[in-house]
């Protein structure tokens, strides 16, 4: 996957999981060619991407900023479900699956979850 592309996931990630919200600055282009050794118009483009989106805008002088969420769940919510799947890996753990047991399987989970929401949403 481009560099600019995994950029941009981090940035909706931390969207979906509330750690931007509208108002918070990205980092200025120079500060993340420095600290992730990419070129800056990998920055630029994953930045003109996420205007594209409509999920931040640049503001001459100042910076790019966000512009919108995607988070669809309250900061307590997300803190439960953080705190359940916390214990469902340590379950997880002790039945002796390893980080990529449990990636896989909550993969297989997801993937049965949306098919039957699928077929039950044609029904």
């Amino acid at each position: 996957m481009p560099t600019y592309l995994q950029l941009v996931q981090q940035v909706e990630q931390a969207l979906r999981l509330g750690y931007l919200k509208p108002g918070d600055q990205l980092p200025k282009v120079r500060d993340a060619v420095a600290s992730l050794a990419i070129n800056p118009n990998t920055v630029l483009k994953a930045y003109r991407e996420l205007e594209t989106k409509g999920l931040a805008a640049g503001r001459p002088g100042q910076g790019t900023f966000i512009e919108a969420t995607l988070s669809q769940v309250g900061l307590p919510e997300l803190a439960a479900l953080r705190r359940s799947l916390l214990d469902w890996l340590a379950i997880a753990e002790t039945a002796g699956l390893d980080a990529d047991g449990t990636a896989a399987l909550f993969a297989s989970v997801q993937h049965e979850f949306h098919e039957r929401r699928d077929a039950e949403a044609v029904a």
